[in-house]
C-alpha cells in the first residue's frame, strides 16, 4: 500500500478539470470577507493567495457532470493547507444553501488540514454551521456526495468531510481526525503507518470506496442516474404489467421447496443485480467502522425505477459466518438513505440464518433484529421485499417488512430452519419434512395467509435459468417499485402495519 509521502496532492482546478464537463463550470464566489487579521496573519494569507492562485482556501459553483448540474464545494490545499477559517466557512455554507435552494446534487472535493489555527476558537465553531447547512441539504432530499482528497483530517473530516451519501476518496490519500504530525510532537512516536490510509478506511466499512480522480465523473454520473429527483418517484404504473402477476404458487411440498432453494447455484442477489439491474452502484459498510460480508448494499435501478437495495449476500464458502450484527447496522443506513433521498427500499432475503455465536451476542444481533424491524414498519418511504431463496429466522424477518412482497416460487420463510424446527419439538432433525409443511412455511401458505403478493416462477428450478429467472424477478420489481412510488408515503405507512396486523385472519 502506497504511503503518504508517494502521493501527489490534487488541485483544486485538477479536480475540477477531472470532472466538470469542459466549459461548463460558472464560479459563485465573492471576494473573501476576511475577519480582523494581525499583520503576521495578513502576510501569511496574501502570501497563500499569490503562491496558490486562489483567494481563499475553497473554490465553489456549479457546473455539468455527465449533462447533469451540479454544485461543487473543492478544497485547494496550497493555500494554508486547506484550512477553514471564517471566510472559507461563509462561502462553504452560502454554496451549500445555494444548492438546497436551487434544488441541485452537491459534490464536495475536502483537502484540508482542518480549522485555521491562527483564527481560533471561532474558526473550530464554523465546523458547527457547516454541517447545519449540509444537513438541510440532506433532509431536502438532494444528493450530497462527497471525495475526500489527500490529505483531509482534523475538523474538515470531522464534518462535512464524512457526511456524504456516498463517501469515496482518492487513491492512497491521507484521512483521518487526528494529523500524523500532532501525534508525533504529543506522543513523541510516528503514528503507525498505513492506518489512515484510504484503502484501510474502505476495507474497516467507512468509505464506499477509492476512486481514481479520472473516473469520478463516471461515478458521479451514474450515482445521480439512479439518486436524481426527478427520476426516483415520478414515474407511473407501468403500462404494461409482467406477466407474472398471474403466477400462482407451485404445488410441490415446502420441503421439495427447501431443497431447490439450497442448490449451489441457485441465482442470488448478486445475480439479480447484474443480470435483472439497470444499473448498479456498491456501497460499502455502515460508515462507521464496521463491513460485514453477510449483506448488500447499492444504489440502483430497475428499468425506470430507482431503489436503495440492501439484501443477504449469500456466503461464497460454506465455512462463512452467518449474517451478523453489523450486517443490520449497514442495513439500518440503507434504511435511512431511502427515507433521505425519497427513494423506494428494496430488500432481499435469502440467508440460511443470522450468526450464532458469541461475538454476534455481544455484538447486540437480537437488538439490532428488533431495530430493524422497528425501521422497515415505520418507514417514511415506499418498499418493495424479495423473498429470493432460503428464509430462515430472525436474520430473514428482520428484512422482511414491506408494503408489497415478491417471492420466487421455491423461497420460504421460517422461524427456523426446518432442522432446527424439528430438533426443537421431537428430539430428531428426522421431521424436518413434516416441520416445513405444517409451519407453512413456503409460498403456497405465505400466499395464502396474505403476506405474499406477488409470485415469480422459477420454471422448475432458477438455478436451470439464472439469466431468464432474474430478468422476470427484475420486470416484477420494477413494477412493484412503480406501484408504491405513486401512492402517497403516509398511506403507505398505515397500510403496511395494518397488513401485518392482519396476517391470517
Amino acid at each position: 500500500m502506497p504511503t503518504m509521502e508517494k502521493v501527489r496532492h490534487l488541485k483544486a482546478t485538477e479536480l475540477l478539470d477531472a470532472v466538470v464537463d469542459a466549459g461548463s463550470f460558472v464560479s459563485w464566489d465573492t471576494e473573501p470577507q476576511q475577519p480582523v487579521l494581525s499583520e503576521e496573519y495578513a502576510r501569511d494569507v496574501a502570501k497563500a493567495r499569490e503562491r496558490s492562485g486562489a483567494d481563499e482556501s475553497v473554490i465553489t459553483g456549479a457546473g455539468l457532470i455527465r449533462g447533469k448540474r451540479v454544485a461543487v464545494i473543492v478544497s485547494e490545499f496550497s493555500f494554508l493547507a486547506g484550512s477553514i477559517g471564517h471566510a472559507a466557512a461563509q462561502r462553504i455554507v452560502a454554496a451549500v444553501e445555494r444548492a438546497t435552494a436551487e434544488g441541485l446534487p452537491l459534490l464536495a472535493g475536502p483537502a484540508s488540514g482542518g480549522t485555521r489555527m491562527q483564527e481560533g476558537t471561532l474558526a473550530f465553531l464554523s465546523m458547527v454551521k457547516i454541517t447545519g447547512a449540509v444537513r438541510a441539504h440532506r433532509q431536502a432530499g438532494f444528493p450530497y456526495l462527497v471525495y475526500l482528497r489527500h490529505p483531509t483530517t482534523g475538523g474538515v473530516m470531522a464534518s462535512w468531510g464524512s457526511l456524504g451519501h456516498i463517501n469515496v476518496a482518492e487513491p492512497a490519500a491521507l484521512l483521518g481526525f487526528l494529523g500524523p504530525r500532532v501525534y508525533e510532537a504529543l506522543y513523541g512516536e510516528a503514528f503507525p503507518e498505513n492506518v489512515q490510509v484510504a484503502e484501510n478506511l474502505f476495507n474497516k466499512g467507512l468509505i464506499d470506496g477509492v476512486v481514481e480522480p479520472g473516473e469520478l465523473a463516471d461515478l458521479v454520473g451514474r450515482a445521480l442516474d439512479i439518486l436524481a429527483p426527478e427520476n426516483s418517484m415520478a414515474e407511473g404504473p407501468l403500462s404494461a404489467p409482467p406477466e407474472t402477476l398471474n403466477v400462482r404458487p407451485s404445488t410441490v411440498d415446502a420441503w421439495t421447496s427447501i431443497g431447490i432453494s439450497r442448490r449451489p447455484r441457485r441465482p442470488d442477489l448478486r445475480q439479480l443485480l447484474k443480470f435483472g439491474a439497470t444499473d448498479a452502484l456498491p456501497l460499502n459498510g455502515t460508515g462507521q467502522g464496521e463491513k460485514d460480508p453477510g449483506l448488500l448494499l447499492a444504489l440502483a435501478r430497475f428499468g425506470t425505477q430507482s431503489c436503495i437495495v440492501l439484501g443477504h449476500a449469500r456466503p461464497l464458502r460454506k465455512d462463512a459466518a452467518g449474517m451478523g450484527p453489523g450486517s443490520l447496522r449497514e442495513a439500518r443506513r440503507g434504511m435511512k438513505l431511502a427515507e433521505e433521498l425519497r427513494l423506494p427500499l428494496l430488500t432481499v432475503i435469502d440467508t440460511a440464518g443470522a450468526a450464532l455465536s458469541q461475538e454476534a451476542e455481544e455484538g447486540g444481533l437480537a437488538g439490532e433484529i428488533a431495530r430493524s424491524l422497528h425501521e422497515l414498519i415505520g418507514l417514511e418511504s415506499p418498499s418493495v421485499s424479495v423473498l429470493l431463496g432460503q428464509g430462515a429466522g430472525g436474520g430473514a424477518l428482520a428484512l422482511l417488512p414491506a408494503d408489497r412482497t415478491i417471492a420466487a416460487q421455491h423461497s420460504w420463510l421460517s422461524p427456523l430452519p426446518p432442522e432446527g424446527a424439528s430438533a426443537i419439538v421431537h428430539r430428531t432433525t428426522a421431521f424436518a419434512p413434516a416441520m416445513a409443511q405444517a409451519q407453512g412455511v413456503n409460498v403456497a401458505a405465505l400466499y395464502a395467509n396474505g403476506l405474499v403478493d406477488h409470485i415469480v416462477d422459477e420454471r422448475a428450478d432458477a438455478s436451470l435459468e439464472p439469466r431468464e429467472f432474474c430478468t422476470r424477478m427484475a420486470r416484477a420489481i420494477e413494477y412493484e417499485l412503480a406501484s408504491v412510488a405513486v401512492v402517497p408515503v403516509s398511506q403507505l405507512v398505515a397500510s403496511r402495519a395494518r397488513k401485518y396486523r392482519n396476517l391470517g385472519s
